[in-house]
């Protein structure tokens, strides 16, 4: 699979000291947060951790994206709400890896639209199409 070209609109910054047991923040300022490794892992769990920053980043960047879905569609997404589970677990290589649920409540349509516009958001999403081959991603409509 090759990688596709685009047409760079904006570009993030975060530099991180330490890893997973210090800080990361954004160049601008916006996001300056501690890292800890959670409980689960062994560490402190007194600040936040990669798997929560990716599944923050994740859930907003395909909420975006079903917004541009449902616009398309003209459907009524409001009061939706997307929930990003990621999980981060041993490969067979001896390596780690992550897995992703995407689980998105759309009350204002059926399940089967709700369905669908869950799919086409997963094709628009950037981070979707960015993980798409590497890891697992589930998506579904609640």
């Amino acid at each position: 699979m090759s990688i596709q070209a685009i047409d760079v609109l904006y570009t993030a910054v975060a530099t991180a000291e330490n890893g997973r047991d210090g800080r990361v923040a954004t160049d601008d300022g916006k996001l300056d947060v501690v890292v800890n490794p959670p409980k689960e892992l062994g560490g402190s769990g007194a600040g936040t951790n990669p798997e929560q920053l990716f599944a923050a980043g994740y859930s907003a960047c395909f909420q975006g994206a079903l917004g541009v879905v449902a616009r398309q569609e003209k459907a009524d997404i409001s009061g939706s709400t997307v929930t990003a589970e990621v999980g981060l677990g041993r490969t067979e290589a001896d390596g780690f890896g992550l897995e992703v649920r995407i689980t998105a409540s759309i009350p204002n349509v059926d399940a089967a639209t709700a369905q669908a516009l869950v799919e086409k958001a997963h094709q628009v999403c950037p981070y979707s199409n960015a993980t798409r081959g590497n890891i697992k991603v589930e998506v579904a409509a609640a």
